[in-house]
């Protein structure tokens, strides 16, 4: 079992990290740049595609991290499989409390018809932030899994 959730944790982190870092990079920068009408279809746009992967990647990640903070042969890597779990998981609560909101109420808006009060709603800055927070943490659990991965080689 160990020797298949090691490179299954790797990846599932792996692209939840890149997604995220990619949103960083430039997503998130486009999206802020956009005019309300189309900055609400183009999150639209993105929020289909990465919605169904990303809860997957996240919480595979949190579910073999867990596993290996028992199953692994070295106490260091445990620990550091472990501190790689409460990471990845603090990245899943961000994104369900903070981040999945957004994008539910997102997918309900018309880009030809906002509401008159949606530049006082308009959700860039928060979930930017909220985003940015998220990156940073499944980065960190990414580092803190291959360190884990470099106590065992």
């Amino acid at each position: 079992m160990f020797a298949f959730l090691t490179p299954l944790v790797l990846l599932l982190n792996g692209l939840a990290a890149g997604v995220l870092f990619g949103t960083q990079l430039g997503g998130f920068p486009y999206l802020a740049s956009l005019p309300a009408d189309r900055y609400v279809h183009a999150h639209a746009f993105f929020g289909t595609r990465y919605d169904p992967a990303m809860p997957l990647c996240l919480l595979g990640t949190v579910g073999c991290d867990v596993t290996l903070a028992f199953v692994a042969p070295e106490p260091v890597a445990r620990a550091a499989f472990a501190v790689a779990a409460v990471l990845a998981a603090a990245t899943a609560v961000i994104s369900v409390a903070k981040n999945v909101p957004v994008n539910r109420w997102m997918r309900t808006l018309d880009p030809e018809n906002l509401p008159a009060d949606f530049a006082d709603r308009d959700p860039r800055l928060d979930w930017g932030a909220w985003n940015r927070r998220r990156s940073l943490l499944t980065i960190a659990a990414l580092l803190v899994n291959c360190a884990a991965l470099g106590v065992l080689l």
